[in-house]
């Protein structure tokens, strides 16, 4: 007798079928047993063993089960079940076979109870075994939830199989075409266990091929679309009943997609009334979400559409969604408007909405609320007084627009107004009203006083000057007084790589202590030095950054260097593009390897680049003072630490101040009295060639970036020094504040050289330098007025520049247009920013740039968002008295038409007319 456990050993399956055939039933069940025996032999190793091994071994073990109960256990055992792919079918076949038809059928039915609804098994296998053996379709949990899956797929099963393949492109074609839909899908309906797939996540799908191939090849799309009237292959109210139970019970519902399958779902009134329960369940938690201002579960909530009387237990909590993000606030103000249509609503809460929404910025939620109010009062003429004094808030809203709508609504009401307190509080109310309105409303309700502090204060002849901020001056910057402060100060440094005062006070504190006390020194930075330093990704490989002064302290220290050490990071990347090093850069390497010498050698007691202002300034007093002393001790500065003090040292006119440096003997201080009497370093004109500098705005549409500055001259510098004046042969990546610290008195240079690149600290830092605000810092300035993250400082930057005098009006507005012409800025961005940047009280300062900005972005076809901006030029024009016509705005207001950009150039020309 063939052995079949010789056969298994050996992997091959043809010769254990082949082996059972030849076997009687009897002679096949003697060897079950030593099958048993060589499975617990190796069933550790299963899932090493080869496809043949793991094949021949199960086909041996299933052919010499007699039983079909038992088969039925062997091929949905686990390690089986996972080992069967399209490739096993045809010897599961011959070995199924060798029984005889009423045996199959048996197995059909055992393998069909035993079938768990989580299990997946291979359907198309099953399938022939029923239609081969032409038993009665099982419906069992377990074989109609393997049937359902196995449609959703859309595999050739082999060929050998009954039927072949069950053709159809998607998986509602599938079903459509199957004999067996009919039979099980109702049951599926009815079976809570049966897994019907109603909570799905698709977004990428229906993102990539759209809602019809979501709805024909999902398992929800699919059930809703046999559930209509054309198919009647789906019961609606069994649908509906479990759509809503498995969202019920999931644990993690994707909102959206929920969305877009209960909106495809269509409920009928009936329908809809039937889950009311269901509804609000699943809503509760949606709205707790809305109100942490999560705007996912909008799409789902809207698709449920509760009911006025659903929701009006939930009033409190739509009412607190008004104060939050627009998009939930639009939610709760929509059901909100429900509530009051069905009656709901009482008069003091609508007060109170409108007190929350109708000072908003967003103008679709105010346009949506005065549209609500106009509906609330024709509906019912008694709640007039309350509406019309609701809407008068809008008077304070700062879009003229806005405030025109509500004043129009007022009117339309006013008659059904009887109450003498109502129309005195909107005579009140009116003096917050645009100059250009107020004539309406002195129709309306009677002269007012007019508020004269309000946002929209009429014309003054003696309008209030600008609040501008005080002109910001820098810190003054010491030096470390003993050797146990250093170590914080160069922890400072080491959590913000930007903080220059930190750097220069830690360096200065390195050089200084370890001539004084260096083992004080070395003790006191051991743990700090526990923070290495490594590549900074917001630079380029090779380049230099304040955080590297780190190799300064492991020379106070004696340590070994760092694998990232300022010396060996030449070698690392000298033959790639990222080993090139910044002018800024190589100063501050320079200054860091001056500094590694000087600790060594201890042959200067201190930096005389020390700034004494947190921009990196030098007193030129102070400077005379350290050059003197060092005189005294016999002590030659070190050729970079000079460098960088002269380029460092602030221009005086102060004679003695003078005297005192040409008195000092050295060559130092030498170099430091010619240093001061020919000003200081040289300055160069940032503006780019061809910028029509007489007529700024008129430059073409363009970038217009700032010219690359260079000096020209000869300095008598280390030609690492002179660098940082000279062309730069490339931009910094990420530029960092230190670049300013290194040239404190030529802050447009350093703005041009930052050219497009970003960092959160360069404007306030800009601001506190010193020197002329050219092209360069304008241009800074004017970019990043359109861009979201930084519009603030980019106001902040405007003011100060303002305030110190320097703010050229005509400059940033040429800029401004020529950015925008050419769509570099958005410009609802910058009149936001401008708005934001008037608001605090620079209203002539705005009315400036919008002076000489209007004639522009007005010419021949207006920029978009031109209402807005006309809008914020007549409240500048109101604030700062001003006077005078733009003929752009002129000819723009004598268009027909009734847009808000047409209407706005009417209120401005009236406004600059007096």
């Amino acid at each position: 007798m063939t052995s079949l456990v010789h056969l298994a050993e050996a992997g091959d399956v043809e010769g254990v079928v082949k082996a059972l055939a030849a076997l009687t039933p009897q002679e096949r069940a003697a060897q079950a047993v030593a099958l048993e025996e060589r499975r617990a032999r190796i069933r550790a190793d299963w899932g090493a063993c080869s496809d043949e091994l793991r094949n021949a071994q199960i086909a041996a073990e299933l052919g010499c089960l007699t039983d079909p109960e038992a088969a039925a256990g062997c091929l949905l055992q686990g390690a089986n079940l996972w080992a069967l792919s399209s490739r096993s079918i045809p010897w599961l076949l011959d070995v199924v076979n060798l029984q005889p038809v009423a045996w199959r059928a048996e197995l059909v039915k055992r393998l069909a109870e035993r079938l768990r609804p989580e299990e997946i098994v291979r359907f198309d296998f099953l399938e022939h075994l029923l239609y081969d053996a032409g038993c009665p379709v099982p419906t069992t949990d377990g074989f109609i939830a393997s049937w359902l899956w196995w449609r959703r797929g859309s595999t050739a099963p082999p060929l050998r199989l009954r039927d072949g393949f069950l053709h159809g492109d998607s998986f509602l074609e599938r079903l459509r075409a199957d004999a067996l839909t009919p039979v099980l899908l109702p049951v599926a309906l009815r079976r809570p266990a049966v897994p019907l797939g109603l909570v799905e996540v698709f977004r990428s799908t229906l993102k990539r091929h759209g809602l019809r191939h979501v709805l024909e090849n999902t398992n929800v799309g699919a059930l809703i679309l046999l559930s209509t009237e054309d198919e009647r292959m789906v019961d609606r109210a069994t649908l509906v009943r479990r759509f809503f139970a498995a969202h019920l019970a999931a644990d993690r519902v994707w909102w959206p997609d929920a969305a877009v399958a209960l909106t495809s779902l269509a409920l009928t009134p009936e329908e809809h009334a039937s889950v009311s329960r269901e509804r609000l369940l699943l809503a509760e938690p949606m709205i707790a979400s809305l109100l942490q201002d999560n705007t996912h579960p909008l799409a789902f909530l809207r698709a449920l559409a509760l009911t006025p009387a659903e929701n009006a237990p939930l009033l409190r909590d739509h009412v607190a969604m008004l104060d939050l993000s627009s998009q939930v606030a639009a939610y709760g103000q929509e059901v909100l408007i429900g509530l009051d249509a069905a009656g709901l609503l009482e008069d003091d809460v609508l007060t109170e909405i409108c007190e929350r929404v109708l000072l908003r910025p967003e103008k679709k939620l105010v346009r949506a609320q005065l549209a609500w109010l106009d509906r609330a009062a024709k509906r019912d003429a008694t709640r007039a007084g309350r509406i019309v004094g609701g809407a008068a808030l809008t008077f304070q809203h700062s879009d003229v627009d806005l405030q025109e709508r509500a004043l129009k609504l007022v009117a339309r009401h006013l008659p059904a107004v009887a109450d003498a307190q109502v129309l005195s509080r909107l005579r009140e109310a009116t003096a917050f009203l645009n100059p250009a309105l107020s004539a309406r409303a002195d129709e309306l309700f009677g002269p007012a006083v007019r508020d004269t502090g309000g946002p929209s204060a009429g014309p003054s002849d003696e309008a209030p000057p600008d609040l501008l901020p005080e002109a910001p001056e820098p810190e003054p910057v010491h030096a470390i007084a003993s050797a146990a402060e250093v170590a914080p100060e160069f922890a400072v440094l080491l959590a913000d790589s930007e903080n220059v005062v930190a750097f220069e006070r830690a360096l200065d504190g390195l050089v200084r202590h370890a001539r004084l006390d260096r083992g004080t020194l070395s003790k006191a930075l051991e743990p700090v030095m526990r923070i290495r330093p490594g590549f900074d990704c917001y630079c380029s490989r090779a380049d230099v950054t304040q955080r590297d002064l780190y190799d300064v302290a492991t020379a106070v220290r004696g340590d070994e260097p760092r694998d990232w050490h300022i010396h060996r990071r030449d070698e690392l990347f000298e033959a790639h593009r990222d080993g090139r090093i910044t002018e800024p850069g190589a100063m501050l390497k320079a200054r860091l390897t001056e500094a590694i010498g000087l600790v060594e050698s201890g042959a200067q007691p201190y930096l005389l680049a020390l700034p004494t202002r947190a921009n990196g300034a030098v007193d030129a007093a102070t400077l005379v003072e350290r050059i003197a002393e060092f005189e005294s001790l016999g002590v030659t500065p070190a050729p970079i630490d000079l460098a960088q003090a002269l380029l460092r040292v602030t221009p005086t006119d102060d004679e003695r101040v003078r005297e005192a440096a040409g008195a000092l003997r050295s060559d130092a201080g030498r170099r430091l009295a010619r240093w001061l009497h020919r000003g200081g370093a040289p300055h160069w004109d940032t503006t780019p060639d061809k910028w029509p500098a007489g007529d700024p705005t008129g430059a073409k549409p363009g970038e217009w970036a700032p010219a690359n500055p260079s000096t020209g001259h000869d300095l008598p510098l280390p030609p690492v020094a002179a660098a940082l004046l000279g062309p730069y042969g490339w931009s910094h990546p990420h530029p960092g504040t230190f670049m300013l610290a290194q040239l404190p008195h030529h802050r447009d240079e350093v703005a041009a050289r930052f050219g497009e690149q970003t960092n959160r600290l360069l404007l306030p830092r800009l601001t506190e330098a010193y020197g002329i605000a050219g092209y360069a810092t304008h241009w800074q300035i004017t970019r990043r007025l359109g861009d979201p993250k930084e519009a603030d400082t980019a106001v902040d930057a405007l003011l100060v520049l303002a305030a110190q005098r320097q703010l050229d009006a005509r400059l940033l507005a040429g800029q401004w247009q020529a950015l925008t012409r050419c769509g570099l800025l958005m410009p609802s961005r910058v009149t936001a920013a401008l708005r934001a940047a008037a608001e605090t009280g620079a209203w002539a300062t705005v009315w400036s740039i919008l002076e000489a900005a209007l004639p522009a972005l007005l010419r021949d076809r207006p920029v978009n968002g031109a209402g807005a901006l006309l809008a914020l030029a007549v409240e500048c024009a109101v604030r700062s008295g001003a006077r005078g016509s733009v003929p752009e705005v002129d000819e723009l207001a004598a268009r027909k038409g009734s847009s808000q950009t047409v209407k706005n150039a009417r209120l401005l020309r009236d406004v600059l007319r007096g």
